[in-house]
């Protein structure tokens, strides 16, 4: 059967909605209450479809319906079906309202204290009434599966070189340093030169070795031939760190974006230590396939901008 005749004329928005409906609720009965029509309709709704597409969608059973391999396909597309009609709405919403929108943005906990907020105010400056939902992210597994389903546009923050998903576009920002800071009132912050291996008697703040953080700064470390300082070694948030840096006794490892945007703010400076290894690359990354909208494209020039600045040099 033509295209024309078993899609664009047979299967309505209504029916996808209807199968993300019994989907969800796992029943025909209750996605008809959910959707305050009749159990009937539901059912004939779905067995339509099965008969357009020559599948079947759904396993029923007396416990409820699960959505076959085919039912799964069908609902993941429609799923990008509805998302691409929102985002739709929100570009024409823009287009005739430039200063308003919405943006939804996962990042790693360094650009959520550092380049983010440059960017979201340089935004806002232009366009007060955009809104902003920005979330910090975990783990790579986690940052991923909020783009596929939707809960964000756009991930910006480190990620392996090596890695690779076919479903996501991943562009490379900028490479940037990892350095050794201090709190100004720590003695450190007077010596002109210092070697890592110099600090490793001294109380770190440091993320969770088991992280991809962690990993990149236990690289930090075995490149100087050294082990992860023991002392001190406190695992917690940023703003953790940054109260501690704040004694003056604990050093820490900070990236260069965050302390370009935040050096001052946060009274952190950074110690000249010389360490070879350059950090993983900053990305922006977006599902492929998916139209962003106007403000997503505002935010990711932006960024691209930032990553054209000249890298942060310790004062």
């Amino acid at each position: 059967m033509p295209w024309t005749d078993r899609i664009g004329r047979r299967i309505k928005l209504r029916d996808l909605h209807i199968a993300l409906a019994v989907a969800q609720a796992g029943s025909i009965a209750r996605a008809a209450q959910q959707l305050a029509i009749s159990q009937p309709v539901v059912s004939r709704v779905i067995a339509d479809l099965e008969q357009v597409l020559g599948v079947r969608l759904f396993d029923r059973s007396r416990q409820g319906a699960e959505p076959t391999i085919y039912g799964r396909a069908v609902l993941d597309r429609g799923v990008a079906a509805f998302d691409e009609l929102k985002q739709c709405v929100k570009d024409i919403e823009f287009l005739r309202d430039p200063g308003s929108g919405e943006l939804r943005i996962a990042g790693t906990e360094p650009m959520v204290a550092g380049l983010i907020p440059q960017i979201v105010d340089q935004i806002s400056r232009l366009y007060p009434r955009v809104a902003f939902q920005v979330t910090q992210a975990g783990s790579a597994a986690a940052q991923f599966r909020e783009l596929r389903e939707r809960n964000v546009e756009l991930f910006i923050g480190r990620l392996p070189r090596s890695i690779a998903e076919d479903d996501l576009d991943i562009e490379v920002l900028f490479d940037e340093p990892l350095l050794v800071v201090a709190g100004k009132r720590n003695p450190w912050t007077r010596r002109p030169r210092i070697e890592l291996a110099d600090l490793m008697d001294e109380p770190w703040v440091l993320p969770r070795p088991d992280g991809f953080v962690g990993t990149i700064v236990r690289e930090f470390f075995q490149s100087a031939g050294l082990p992860l300082p023991t002392k001190g070694a406190i695992h917690g948030p940023m703003q953790m760190n940054d109260a501690l840096l704040a004694t003056g006794r604990f050093l820490a490892i900070y990236s260069g974006s965050l302390l370009r945007y935040s050096a001052k703010r946060l009274s952190i400076k950074v110690l000249p230590v010389n360490v070879p290894l350059r950090s993983s690359p900053v990305v922006i990354v977006t599902l492929k396939n998916r139209t962003i909208s106007p403000v997503a494209r505002l935010f990711i020039d932006h960024a691209r901008k930032a990553g054209t600045l000249p890298e942060f040099r310790p004062s």
